[in-house]
């Protein structure tokens, strides 16, 4: 017996409550806006500044033992991997990240000292074979990079949607995309987690995870406009993701079960990551449905696509990447 998460066929009207989704999604983003601007982001040692100590040891890392032997210097944020050095293979490595403490750019002598001697309580053999730090003016560029970045990647989806199919379309993406990213940072804003680049790699991996699930309505769409052209819009729309929601749904609950088991079982170095993309599988299919095709519906499309219109779309639009 095939396993059904919903019906393969449905007739579900999806715009029926159309100004209360898009209200609700409307006030989300501005409430994110406010709290990022109120509250700010819990940033991380990424965007903050702080120092990397990468250690040596004789005996195996216990990565827990390590947390547990710095947690009462009261570091903040300080993160602890353990890496594969090639030019060492018999030694035990790690990596330890600890932020900027009151405002310095790099952790005080003093500070190096009690961090090796609090691994050392663990293990006598740790020694520190590098430390390199991370100052604000590095931390502020990398903050302007990774806007730009999620600004770009926008942008080129606005590309591509419009050749791919028509400027309306292409404006619901892009809308779609945006509602996703700027609830994401706002709901990292209200619930203080840590945000660094792990992140800004999530928010990447959201947009495309998003534009996915958007471009197979949208190409739905368009063959149910050729086919369909004396319906009304709406119908078509509603068609058209009613024939794609099982596909839609099957696909965010496959992803969603391999998200929450790496969430729960991962630990705590990409808990953050698995964190973001849980919320934009979430976010980004909502929009998908109640954002993009209600900004398509409110913009309208040309119906008649055997022949050009000269108002409407573009020249590249008939084009099948």
């Amino acid at each position: 017996m095939r396993l059904k998460l919903v019906p393969f066929e449905t007739s579900w009207d999806f715009f029926s409550t159309a100004r209360l989704t898009f209200g609700a999604s409307a006030l989300a983003m501005v409430a994110s806006v406010v709290l990022f601007l109120v509250m700010g982001l819990n940033y991380g040692i990424d965007f903050r500044g702080g120092t990397t100590f990468r250690t040596g040891a004789d005996a195996p890392v216990v990565l827990s033992e390590y947390r547990a032997a710095l947690q009462p210097l009261g570091l903040g944020d300080v993160s602890i991997t353990e890496v594969f050095d090639p030019t060492k293979p018999d030694q035990n490595v790690t990596q330890i990240r600890i932020e900027a403490q009151a405002g310095d750019e790099s952790v005080a002598v003093g500070t190096s000292e009690a961090v090796l001697g609090a691994l050392q309580t663990v293990d006598p053999t740790v020694r520190f074979d590098s430390v390199e730090s991370v100052g604000p003016k590095v931390s502020g560029e990398l903050v302007k990079t990774a806007v730009l970045a999620v600004l770009f990647a926008i942008g080129a989806v606005l590309v591509y949607i419009w050749l791919r199919f028509e400027w309306q379309f292409s404006l619901g993406a892009v809308a779609a995309l945006v509602h996703d990213v700027v609830i994401t940072i706002g709901l990292f804003s209200i619930l203080q987690i840590k945000f660094d680049l792990a992140i800004i790699a999530a928010l990447l991996t959201i947009v495309g995870y998003s534009l996915n699930d958007t471009v197979v309505v949208f190409d739905r769409v368009r063959e149910n406009l050729r086919k369909y052209k004396q319906k009304d819009l709406k119908e078509v729309l509603n068609l058209s993701i009613n024939e794609t929601l099982s596909r839609t749904v099957m696909t965010s609950v496959t992803t969603l079960l391999a998200l929450i088991s790496l969430f729960v079982l991962g630990g705590d170095v990409i808990r953050g990551f698995v964190f973001a993309m849980i919320l934009g599988v979430v976010i980004g299919t909502y929009s998908s449905v109640f954002v993009a095709s209600a900004i398509l519906l409110r913009l309208g499309v040309k119906r008649d696509w055997s022949k050009p219109d000269a108002n409407t779309g573009n020249q590249y639009a008939g084009i099948d990447a």
